[in-house]
């Protein structure tokens, strides 16, 4: 009998591939058709991409941007539709060009088909992430 991994194992592979800093091998995770939306873009980031390749390339800088060492904490959550996983995760790690600590949390939707991701929704604080980038106070 063969084991087909679930929803919440997939997302769990899709944070490991993240973490290993394999933006490739987690485009790859991806449907051809995946929309990836990240509803509290900051101003001048999309919140919204369509396509595996649309989304690879705004991922595949992520690495020389944000070194991110650890995901402190994760818990992932299934659901009714055995396709959907949620995930409430952290990534802490540093902002390569100024040195700055990144630490923010993220809650993230994502639903699979034939085990690849065709939906990935995902919610983050773009203060924190701008000061972050930026080297500005946040008092948030």
């Amino acid at each position: 009998m063969t084991n087909i991994p679930t929803a919440a194992d997939l997302l769990r592979k899709s944070l490991d591939t993240f973490l290993a800093k394999d933006m490739k091998g987690w485009a790859d995770l991806c449907a051809e058709d995946v929309v990836a939306e990240f509803p509290f873009a900051p101003e001048g980031s999309p919140a919204r991409i369509e396509g595996k390749t649309a989304l690879y390339d705004y991922l595949r800088g992520y690495p020389d941007a944000i070194d991110i060492a650890s995901l402190p904490t994760l818990k992932v959550y299934t659901t009714d539709d055995a396709n959907v996983a949620i995930a409430e995760w952290s990534a802490s790690g540093k902002v390569l060009s100024n040195g700055n600590p990144y630490e923010m949390r993220y809650a993230t939707f994502v639903t699979f088909r034939d085990g690849l991701i065709v939906s990935y929704r995902e919610y983050w604080n773009p203060q924190a992430f701008m000061t972050a980038m930026s080297g500005a106070s946040f008092d948030g």
